[in-house]
Formats: structure tokens, C-alpha cells, sequence
């Protein structure tokens, strides 16, 4: 759970999403997804308990229909809003603050993540050439025009080929991902050892 959502202050923001109207518990979480721009996510584990002793202190009731609880807030939850109406304000701005934060760190992953996937193209690039020059090329031109199609250069082909669509998927998972930090570096870790992979096999 995000740290601006310590101290039981998520308890509170429920009832302020559930003021605004019945809603059953995903309902909520998409809610707070979107409130986050899709950084941050409770998980039903987290909303549901809550949401169950809010009921129990009598601040929400539910009605069930076709297995889904719809939740809404009660006159007694309506009452702990108004007194609390100043630490309300504190939390919005509080989460406020905190989107802005978040928006900028996912913006320097992003920026890093980019810059992994282009230093990645660089040095296959560059190891493609250095192989082509090295290993591929023989040392005397071979008798007769067959030889410049023969099966090394439909290997070269391939390999180009691959390189390309290997940093284009790369590239797009890149951008279509909302990578959390510990898959940013896991990624990371796999685009470097696939590296060192390719530099020990050229060398």
C-alpha cells in the first residue's frame, strides 16, 4: 500500500469514494488506480478487509445481487466525513503530491528503460558488424559470384533480421508496460545478460 495511505487514512478515503455513491469493492480499486494514473493499485486484499470493518462499525452497509456486494456509505460514515473534513483536505493534497511524484519517477524509469533498449541496439549492432568483418568475411575473396550467397550470408541474413525484431519487441513492451521496479530490473538484468552472452560468443 502507498505510504500516503498509512495511519488508516485509506479507511477514510473509501468513504469518501463511497459518499460519492454505492460502489462494490473493484469498483473502488479502479477508482484509486485512476486517482494514481494507473501507478498505484490496492489489491482486493487490501480493499475488502476495510471495507468489511467499516461495515462492522456501521459507517458502510451492502446489498448483494447476482454473487457481487455493492457497498454504500451510511448516515454514521457520512458523519465521520464532515468531522473529518479538514483531514480529508490534508489527504488530497497529500495524494496530490504524491501522483506528481510518482508521475516523474515513472517518467525516469521510462527514460532509462529507453536508454538500456538503445545502448542494447547500439552494441548488437555494433558486435553484428565487428562479426561480419571478423568471422564471416574470409580472408581471400572466394573463386566465382556464388560464394557472396552462399550459406554464411543467408546466416547474416537471419541474424540481422532477429537483431531487428528482437529491439522492436523490446522496444515495444518497453512502451506499453507499466513496469513495476522490480520487473525494471529484472528486465535489466536479462537485456545485460543477453549482452554478455553474445560478447563472449564474438569474442
Amino acid at each position: 500500500m502507498t505510504a500516503v495511505f498509512s495511519h488508516g487514512r485509506l479507511r477514510l478515503y473509501l468513504l469518501k469514494l463511497l459518499d460519492d455513491g454505492p460502489k462494490h469493492g473493484y469498483e473502488l480499486i479502479r477508482l484509486l488506480e485512476d486517482r494514481f494514473l494507473g501507478l498505484y493499485a490496492p489489491s482486493a486484499g487490501t480493499i475488502y478487509p476495510r471495507l468489511q470493518r467499516l461495515e462492522a462499525e456501521g459507517l458502510v452497509s451492502h446489498t448483494a445481487a447476482g454473487g457481487r456486494k455493492t457497498y454504500g456509505i451510511t448516515d454514521a460514515g457520512r458523519d465521520e466525513l464532515r468531522q473529518r473534513a479538514g483531514e480529508l483536505t490534508t489527504l488530497e493534497a497529500d495524494i496530490a503530491a504524491s501522483v506528481a511524484d510518482l508521475s516523474t519517477l515513472a517518467g525516469e524509469i521510462r527514460s532509462e528503460v529507453s536508454g538500456s533498449v538503445r545502448d542494447l541496439k547500439r552494441e548488437l549492432s555494433a558486435a553484428a558488424r565487428q562479426t561480419r568483418r571478423t568471422r564471416w568475411e574470409p580472408p581471400a575473396p572466394p573463386p566465382g559470384p556464388a560464394a557472396a550467397n552462399g550459406p554464411r550470408a543467408g546466416l547474416l541474413d537471419e541474424f540481422d533480421q532477429r537483431l531487428a525484431a528482437f529491439t522492436a519487441e523490446v522496444g515495444r513492451l518497453a512502451r506499453a508496460r507499466q513496469f513495476s521496479d522490480t520487473q525494471l530490473r529484472t528486465a535489466i538484468r536479462l537485456l545485460d545478460g543477453a549482452l554478455d552472452g553474445l560478447r563472449r560468443l564474438l569474442r
